[in-house]
């Protein structure tokens, strides 16, 4: 047996086995966790949830102060507790943050944190080895949780390396005073960028808004028949094995009075996508340019699943496909809060569906899918 070989026979050997993994402890991975528990599944015995934040709070913990809970977008409660009697005036960031801390502490769902997954590859019997930064479990199924906030999406375009001023993505966006007398570029359509310009614009010297494709805004309410199709559409591409899109840019931007306002002040006049960075701005083909002393890409983010490579699980289209929430190339991995679940409310709904699939532990059959 060579190096390698002696390293994996090890590893397996010193793993610990459980029926279920669920990596990651924001929305999605707590609705699987709880669906776990309700089915007789026990935390520590025949499940774990590992997340590698610091706390409890999923990517809510690392959002900007600013961004008030009365602001939040599209905030859904988890399953069998409600979020009630929270201020509108805290940060998100702390209102969730509890929020998480005491659903996971109500339910026993033993999280252990910080956990850092560095990959999940075949095992024995069967079974697939997740190793971490805490050993390595082997395990009948795999909920990868992971959401997309680790993994900020950065543009490139000609001369992005020469510009002389500050370039920040919305993952570290320190809130608007920081940007006090300058003369700020927003890349990006969704709904960060258009909150970002709307509480930069009083306090910077200039704002300019950039985006790839002209904003669609949307009048009236976001009702549930609304909201399927729009799933309905992101879900379609992960069927074809496609790289999923954000709901958003199916639904549009939903207009409220404080956007009405900033379309009225100028603020959300929008500019199409600059073809060049200068050391000193941007500049487009038809000679228009603009100065700029920062540049904050509001693009958005991408599945952080890197961990999950040695399953081999992408398609040709760039995305794993799904049935559901279970991966076509490896029925044992099931993945939530991935495309077309990245919602809050999606994210529930996929740890219910993703339980759903394996059997009631207190029967006594083996985890379905392995």
């Amino acid at each position: 047996m060579n190096d390698i070989g002696a390293r994996d026979a090890a590893a397996q050997q010193a793993a610990q086995e459980v029926d279920v993994v669920v990596i990651g402890a924001g929305q999605a991975g707590l609705s699987s966790a709880h669906h776990l528990r309700r089915v007789g599944f026990e935390p520590d015995r025949d499940f774990v949830v590992l997340d590698h934040s610091p706390r409890p709070g999923g990517a809510w913990q690392f959002r900007w102060p600013s961004l008030t809970y009365g602001k939040a977008h599209g905030m859904h409660a988890l399953p069998g507790m409600e979020l009630t009697d929270a201020d509108p005036e805290r940060p998100s960031s702390d209102v969730i943050r509890e929020y998480f801390d005491a659903y996971e502490r109500r339910f026993d769902l033993r999280v252990r944190r910080p956990v850092d997954v560095h990959k999940v590859r075949e095992g024995d019997d069967g079974r697939l080895l997740v190793e971490t930064s805490a050993g390595t479990w082997a395990t009948r199924a795999l909920i990868n949780a992971t959401g997309t906030w680790d993994r900020p999406f950065w543009p490139r375009y000609p001369g992005q390396d020469t510009f002389r001023g500050r370039q920040l993505h919305t993952a570290v966006y320190p809130g608007p005073e920081s940007f006090k007398g300058q003369r700020v570029i927003v890349v990006g359509g969704g709904a960060s960028g258009t909150q970002h310009l709307m509480e930069i614009a009083p306090y910077a010297a200039e704002t300019t808004w950039v985006t790839r494709r002209e904003p669609v805004f949307r009048e009236g309410p976001f009702d549930e028949n609304w909201g399927r199709s729009a799933v309905a559409l992101v879900e379609e591409r992960v069927r074809q094995g496609l790289a999923p899109q954000s709901v958003v840019s199916v639904t549009g931007l939903p207009v409220n009075d404080a956007i009405r306002r900033a379309r009225a002040d100028g603020v959300l006049d929008r500019l199409p996508m600059f073809d060049r960075i200068t050391p000193s701005g941007v500049e487009w083909d038809d000679g228009r340019r603009v100065d700029a002393d920062v540049i904050l890409w509001a693009t958005g983010f991408r599945a952080a699943i890197e961990h999950l490579a040695p399953l081999r699980l992408r398609e040709a289209g760039g995305g794993i496909r799904l049935e559901g929430t279970r991966a076509v190339a490896d029925p044992r991995v099931h993945l939530v809060g991935y495309g077309p679940s990245a919602s809050t409310i999606g994210a529930n709904r996929a740890g219910r569906a993703a339980v759903g699939s394996h059997p009631r532990r207190h029967e006594g059959a083996p985890v379905a899918g392995c």
